[in-house]
């Protein structure tokens, strides 16, 4: 095994390494630095970096893992959150296939924080439905750029609160430990197996130092392109027999019976009402289920997207004297995210075209497994949406080290923008006969031509009246929106820490002052579009159709009618609505506004937050124990700033919106003990015990509201909530059972208190689509009282001489409300395995992942839960010479489905009742690295 003491002797690569933990605090560390500095000397190869990890965590005083910069180089991650998930305890969400949300020891991503170099680095979303919140969007961030990452288990006073399952702190690259000028960087391809294609990626680092080693400079540059395809099966949210029975304001199937139009009046002026559609043994059903559960839809998901992301980073770094070193970090990202959805789907639940329709049904375990409607509802909906997300961080740090005291000053500022800079929504409707099933596989049957075949049967609503030509006579259909909906969110700050060194078993004490200004936001606005007959009443063939690839929902069995269908150039449907060509005579081409309809304004806001923080950290070493303790105090004041209407109309006119704002202040004592005992030579045994607390995310203390008129559901903020309050208690032993082997076990248990939970509740508003309020349920959050996580996780490590090894770890957790309601991304159980091979040439690791289901949200009044998700990744690397080294990485080699359903209580086959099946397709990357 050859060693090489730089920091950066590994080339810049996407080829996959191995995840393990490393980091060791010095005593004499700087109090600004989250963690302890690790060996100058930099490990080549996997069972070097490896033995590197262990030396590092048995030296730590917190309970900290560590991934270096050289193992992150290697893994088969296209971002950091990929790199790190083999810790034990740390998962990943991957909704549209790749991480983007990390979770640590059973906790929800918005209750743990990410770091840049110790400080907050900015984060944006681009997906429209995202809310601004406290969680990273990994996404952005190469592993590339990235000198280490470490995961804080455990508090120590001198690092930013606001975590209460653990702190990620993203470290990048100092000049001054470069050993001499460094080249380095990588060209690769990124291949699809789902989409057929793939994409170039390349980056280069550039590194120089001075001969006096007072002076240095680094700059990285990077440029990533991926294309995504998501192929899926969905529902938009659930019904009930109930529902069928009776209607949702449109009629039922058997009572409250719609309106028969083509019949004259009763002699009583009352409108004759069609016949019940729902009779004999399907009337008999219904009646004896009204409490059973199904899909409000069935649809076929084709989601695109073309990702493009361009990284620059710039590192100085100067040390006129030996005391003194001044540092400066800069962060640049600019990404784009366009994309479009494409839904094709049966819309039995619709409250006035699909639930009058039923026809029969089966009912299974309380859930409605198979029903059949007759000229019922079918939609194509087309989302066109340009997101860009851009990301600057900039951060300045002084620290004079003398032998017995230090002083540091740290100032920065981080910024990002995204969202939705535009959303073109085109919706097509169809009337037809089917069936669908979700007794065992997802399918959907259309009982003549299947329409999704037939894009000249899908049309825009073009409304009713009289003559489309006359304003006074004609009601416009809604066919779709212009919506926009950007966001942001900035970070200043500035601190200062000093230190003193004594002799004595405490041998360091701690002082900080940090101050942080931080503003978040969004600002939503939009036009509905008011299509007319005979002028926007467009078919979907006007707008250049085409089949989906043949491989459209492969390894999704049994799929009836939903994998044959269309779709539209999105463009050329974007370009029409923005023409304007759809328009009547009498019509104007509308301008997008926030106050053009309620949720709109609903959906405009900032919060703003003001942190004071204070605190004291002594670190003490006495025979076999040490550690360190403290108490961090911090003062938070946010404002939550919105729109609402100030008279009692209903829809709230444009000019009669005014601002509001809800403020809060509270403050927090934090205090902590991290202590290690080495109770035998290879034994180590930690004790942590900490007081912690979050604060909610920013999206959910504003005032927003979003609302589907349809499926009469929604969710929305609450300025008024508390932040959570936890004690964390941690134990963990690790045996050192031989060289470069090691077997751990960790207990911990997190008390939490204001947890927040999403109830759902009716709730009265505008319904833009029908003209008219309309009842809606609506999820909202609210401090839902006590919540309690609690688990274990074990690790086991060993290398063997011959040049194999593996690395392991489970994890158990148990988390949930005093009510019994499950923590949001808490899976019970998580495994990962990774064996590995390594000579002086090659080199290769398989990594298995798995972990057990767990609920992300409530929507449309659901509780949403994600099943079982494994994964294998795999990687095979080959040393040209000393300078050239290619690799193969596969990623997602089992292209594992994202499945979510509905959860409802007392449902005993609740599992069936989709929300959304994904596959993504199989990464493949080839790289060749080369470093000087």
């Amino acid at each position: 095994m050859k060693h090489r003491k730089s920091i950066l002797s590994v080339a810049i690569a996407t080829c996959m390494g191995f995840a393990v933990q490393a980091s060791a605090q010095e005593a004499t560390a700087p109090a600004n630095d989250s963690a302890t500095e690790l060996d100058t000397v930099t490990v080549v190869g996997i069972r070097g970096s490896l033995k590197q990890a262990l030396d590092a965590k048995r030296d730590a005083d917190a309970i900290i893992d560590v991934v270096t910069a050289e193992d992150v180089g290697k893994f088969p991650a296209t971002n950091v959150a990929e790199a790190i998930t083999i810790i034990p305890g740390v998962t990943i969400d991957k909704a549209f296939g790749q991480g983007e949300k990390v979770s640590i020891l059973g906790t929800d991503p918005a209750l743990n924080r990410t770091l840049l170099n110790g400080q907050t680095v900015a984060s944006a979303d681009w997906f429209i439905t995202d809310q601004p919140g406290r969680t990273f969007n990994y996404s952005l961030l190469a592993p590339q750029i990235v000198g280490r990452v470490e995961v804080f288990k455990s508090p120590e006073a001198h690092i930013d609160e606001g975590s209460i399952g653990g702190t990620v702190n993203i470290v990048t690259r100092k000049p001054l430990d470069l050993e001499k000028t460094t080249i380095s960087g990588q060209i690769g391809y990124l291949y699809n197996d789902r989409i057929g294609s793939g994409d170039p990626q390349a980056s280069l680092l550039l590194g120089w130092k001075n001969d006096a080693d007072t002076f240095g400079v680094i700059v990285a540059a990077q440029r990533a392109q991926e294309s995504i395809r998501r192929d899926g099966i969905e529902s938009y949210g659930t019904v009930t027999g109930r529902d069928y029975a009776y209607g949702q304001g449109g009629g039922g199937s058997i009572f409250n019976l719609p309106a028969d139009w083509s019949q004259a009046p009763n002699p009583d002026g009352s409108q004759p009402t069609l016949p019940a559609s729902c009779t004999g043994a399907c009337a008999t059903t219904l009646m004896a289920n009204l409490d059973a559960v199904g899909p409000n839809s069935v649809s076929a998901h084709y989601f695109e997207q073309q990702r493009n992301r361009d990284t620059v980073s710039v590192a100085l770094q100067f040390k006129p004297v030996e005391q003194l070193d001044i540092e400066f970090n800069a962060l640049d990202v600019r990404a784009e995210f366009d994309n479009m959805s494409h839904s094709m789907f049966a819309f039995n639940g619709n409250a006035w075209n699909g639930l009058m329709k039923l026809t029969d049904l089966t009912v299974d375990g309380g859930v409605i497994t198979r029903a059949t409607f007759d000229n019922a509802l079918v939609v194509y909906d087309l989302i066109n949406r340009q997101s860009t997300i851009d990301t600057d961080s900039y951060d300045l740090k002084a620290t004079w080290n003398e032998d017995r005291w230090f002083a540091s000053t740290h100032f920065g500022r981080s910024k990002a923008t995204g969202g939705t800079g535009r959303q073109v929504y085109g919706e097509f409707l169809n009337w037809s006969d089917y069936s669908y099933d979700i007794s065992g596989d997802r399918s959907l049957t259309f009982h003549a031509a299947n329409p999704f075949l037939d894009p000249s049967a899908f049309q825009i609503d073009g409304g009713w009246g009289a003559d489309p030509s006359s304003a006074a006579t004609w009601n416009p259909g809604w066919g779709g929106n212009i919506v926009f909906k950007p966001t942001w969110d900035e970070e200043k700050y500035g601190q200062v820490d000093f230190g003193i060194r004594l002799d004595s078993p405490v041998y360091q004490l701690r002082f900080g002052a940090k101050r942080r200004e931080h503003e978040t936001g969004q600002r939503m606005g939009g036009v509905s579009l008011a299509t007319v007959a005979g002028y926007g009443n467009a078919t979907a063939d006007q707008f250049s159709p085409r089949p989906l690839p043949g491989n459209y929902l492969s390894g999704f069995p049994n799929t009836g009618d939903l994998s044959e269908r269309f779709t539209i150039d999105g463009w050329a449907l974007a370009d029409w609505i923005l023409s304007g060509e759809w328009l009547a005579p009498w019509q104007t081409m509308p301008e997008p506004n926030t106050f053009n309809d309620p949720s709109f304004a609903a959906n405009t806001w900032t919060v703003t937050e003001d942190i004071d923080a204070f605190y004291v950290q002594a670190d003490y070493s006495w025979n076999r124990v040490r550690g360190n303790f403290g108490v961090r105090y911090v003062r938070t004041e946010s404002d939550s700033m919105g729109w609402a209407c100030t008279i009692n109309v209903s829809p709230c006119p444009a000019n009669a919106y005014a601002p509001t704002s809800v403020r809060k202040k509270y403050d927090n004592l934090l205090p902590n003990l991290n202590l290690a005992f080495e109770a035998r030579d290879d034994l180590m045994l930690r004790f942590s015990a900490a007081k912690v607390m979050a604060r909610p995310n920013y999206g959910d203390m504003s005032s927003y509201l979003w609302l589907g008129d349809q499926t009469l559901t929604g969710g929305g903020g609450n300025p008024d909530l508390d932040p959570y309050q936890s004690t964390n208690l941690d134990f963990s032993a690790e045996w050192y059972f031989s060289e470069n082997s090691i077997l751990a076990g960790t207990l911990f248990r997190k008390d939490v208190s204001d947890y927040i939970l999403v109830t759902t509740r009716e709730e009265t508003h505008f319904n833009q689509n029908q003209g008219t309020d309309t009842v809606y349920n609506v999820s909202r959050p609210n401090n839902a009282g006590d919540a309690t996580v609690q688990g274990f996780s074990a690790a086991f490590q060993h290398t063997l001489p011959i040049g194999f090894g593996l690395l392991a770890n489970y994890t158990w957790a148990d988390a949930e409300a005093d009510n019994g309601d499950p923590l949001p991304y808490n899976s019970e159980h998580q495994v990962n395995v990774s064996p590995f091979f390594e000579n002086d040439r090659w080199s290769a690791r398989l990594t298995y992942s798995w972990r057990s289901k767990y609920y992300t949200q409530v929507d449309r009044g659901n509780y949403l839960v994600t099943d079982d998700y494994d994964s294998l990744d795999g990687s095979v690397s080959f040393r040209i010479n000393e300078f050239l080294s290619v690799s193969l990485d596969g990623m997602n080699l089992l292209d594992s489905n994202y499945y979510t359903y509905a959860e409802v209580d007392g449902i005993a086959n609740t599992d069936k009742l989709v929300r959304g099946d994904y596959r993504t397709g199989r990464r493949y990357q080839a790289t060749l690295r080369v470093q000087f």
